[in-house]
């Protein structure tokens, strides 16, 4: 299994902004198709937003505007700012990715590989 390291996470008031980071540094894999989710307490794990390989981007109604996800394929890791962020917004984030290397010529893929989450609270 491959891992994904998320970072970024943390408490941050009303109207306040956060970056988070997803990388897969430490691996030889990169990173193909990867997304944000959330779960905030009590609520089923929800998309965020997404990035394809070619930059186009997908958000969640409740985000659009407010967050920009982003990807440094050099630097191997994925990006989530969030700005203005609300009350709401609290959950635990999560990256998940497919990954991909190539060895003597061949490529591996790793589907759907989860990081292991990061807290965000935003206080009212």
């Amino acid at each position: 299994q491959v891992q994904l390291v998320e970072s970024g996470g943390g408490l941050v008031q009303a109207g306040g902004s956060l970056r988070l980071s997803c990388a897969a540094s430490d691996s030889p894999y990169s990173i193909d198709v990867p997304a944000w989710y959330r779960q905030a307490p009590g609520k089923p794990r929800e998309l965020v937003a997404a990035i394809s390989l070619g930059g186009v981007t997908n958000y969640a109604d409740s985000v659009l505007g407010r967050f920009t996800v982003s990807r440094d394929n050099a630097k191997k890791t994925v990006y989530l700012q969030m700005n203005n962020l609300k009350p709401e917004d609290t959950a635990v984030y999560y990256c998940v990715a497919d990954l991909s290397t190539v060895v003597a010529g061949q490529t591996f893929h790793e589907y759907r590989q989860w990081g292991q989450g990061t807290q965000v609270t935003v206080a009212s």
